[in-house]
């Protein structure tokens, strides 16, 4: 059953997030340009709570951490939009919002008494085993919070935290003697895995040739965006001491040491500097734009001619996507910064993206052809195996046997457990997610005797699961959900 909630644990989002404050040790990373519909700052509204573009912000960027962590470090923008980060970042707030909504209408609050007594819970604003206050606000200061952002935030998590103690799900004893009775049955199966590593094909040019015309549609070129540019050549200004004192105390926040104090003038002086060149170079970039688009460039600035496309793409990501969402009655860039440069670009021309000839898509489609034919033999090996088999025996297998089906894996057996003890067939195959597929034949079946002292809080945690899952679906159909942000 753990290994159950652990695959389910799309439907546990609202626990997790209740329990943690949301953008705590994470740093902020952009994720694109988008128009919004509504003022600035609101990206959607739910009920009466208004989300914000900086709420976006950092909730995209916890989940840009996270991500990161899971893959080691190898996590980068182009996976986080493979991944939707943004709109699974807008969905969390949006659910968010439908608590806070319910906790208004039920004139719940959290008094600042509360508040402090939950500070005092947080282990990383310690010293010498007690809250320190100094403690709180440097650790605050180092991820660039302030005290109002993270207390603010702490707020809401109280009170939908308030909120759900007011509908507390509670199990039966019925409940847990059912679950119990599930997990003691047990299965002695003989069985057999297989995987498409078995299956051998030959590969038939005409026939390869077929299963492209099928689908050459799905194979296409690249979009190609032909594009006028200038590069802002970077600037490097005499500032008077008067002029750097000036900023330094206007912005002396920017400034700090690695202990989160703000640095002295001189200590700082070279940020300083390099803040105000770049300061610089933006106002340049914006009056070289300005210039550009009124076609009145000084001689000197000469623009360069390039095609843009996603397999080739001089410059990033971002700068394709931005270039894609122009026109060519609006064809025109705001300067874009590329590692430390800026560039603004035209779009002089689109060349639209075609089917690919066979030959240019051959080594994209024969992969995905041995795939599909490997995959139609193993399901004529199943269906010609299946009544006449003989594999391993297993010991009495009960739905938690994850470890006692080799060759699978405990993800893999698993998976095939919950599809076994769902089954009502004695002799079958069970396809797993990952394309294996196990045949088995059930020889004998008991029920055993077996105390699980954890059944309790199983049963609490599925049903508050799908106690929470129904609850949400409720509060969306009483709250209306209004999106200003496009693309989302």
């Amino acid at each position: 059953m753990i290994t159950w909630m652990q695959r389910h644990k799309k439907w546990l989002i609202i626990t997790i997030w209740i329990s943690t404050i949301a953008f705590v040790g994470a740093g902020f990373v952009g994720w694109g340009q988008y128009s919004y519909g509504n003022k600035a700052g609101a990206v959607a509204k739910v009920g009466n709570v208004e989300i914000t573009n900086g709420e976006l912000q950092k909730t995209y960027s916890r989940l840009y951490a996270q991500y990161n962590q899971m893959f080691q470090g190898n996590f980068d923008e182009e996976k986080a939009k493979q991944f939707g980060l943004d709109k699974q970042a807008l969905q969390q707030l949006i659910q968010q919002a439908l608590l806070i909504n319910l906790a208004q209408s039920y004139d719940l609050i959290v008094s600042d008494e509360e508040m402090i007594e939950a500070l005092k819970q947080q282990k990383a604003f310690y010293k010498n085993g007690a809250f320190d206050k100094e403690t709180y606000k440097l650790v605050l200061s180092q991820n660039r919070l302030s005290i109002k952002e993270y207390e603010t935030e702490l707020r809401k998590e109280l009170l939908i935290q308030k909120t759900l103690k007011l509908l507390p799900v509670k199990t039966s004893k019925n409940e847990e003697n059912i679950l119990n009775t599930i997990f003691n049955i047990a299965d002695k199966i003989n069985y057999k895995v297989l995987t498409l590593d078995d299956i051998q094909v030959s590969v038939d040019n005409e026939a390869l040739k077929k299963f492209w015309q099928k689908q050459k549609n799905n194979f296409m070129n690249d979009v190609v965006y032909e594009v006028n540019f200038i590069k802002v050549a970077p600037v490097t200004k005499e500032f008077s001491d008067t002029e750097i004192a000036t900023y330094y105390k206007e912005n002396r926040t920017h400034f700090k040491g690695s202990d989160g104090k703000i640095l002295p003038l001189e200590a700082a002086k070279e940020k300083v500097l390099s803040e105000l060149n770049a300061k610089a170079m933006k106002d340049k970039a914006l009056r070289t734009y300005i210039a550009f688009k009124k076609n009145k460039l000084q001689e000197s600035i000469k623009p360069q001619s390039a095609q843009i496309s996603k397999s080739n793409n001089p410059f990033n990501v971002q700068t394709l996507d931005t270039i894609s969402k122009l026109a060519l009655t609006k064809p025109y860039t705001k300067p874009i910064n590329i590692n430390g440069t800026y560039y603004i670009f035209e779009l002089t021309k689109i060349i639209p993206a075609k089917p690919k000839s066979f030959e240019e898509a051959k080594a994209e489609i024969l992969p995905l052809y041995i795939t599909q034919m490997k995959k139609e033999k193993l399901m004529k090996l199943v269906n010609d195996s299946v009544n006449t088999f003989i594999g391993k025996t297993s010991d009495f297998l009960t739905v938690t046997s994850v470890d006692k089906l080799a060759p699978l894996s405990k993800q893999e057996a698993a998976d095939f457990l919950q599809k076994l003890f769902v089954s009502d067939k004695k002799r079958s195959s069970i396809a797993l997610n990952n394309g294996k597929v196990v045949l088995y034949n059930i020889l004998e079946q008991k029920l055993l005797t077996n105390k699980n002292n954890d059944v309790s809080d199983t049963v609490a945690k599925l049903k508050n699961t799908l106690f929470n899952e129904g609850l949400i679906k409720t509060l969306q159909n009483k709250y209306q959900t209004e999106i200003y942000i496009q693309g989302l």
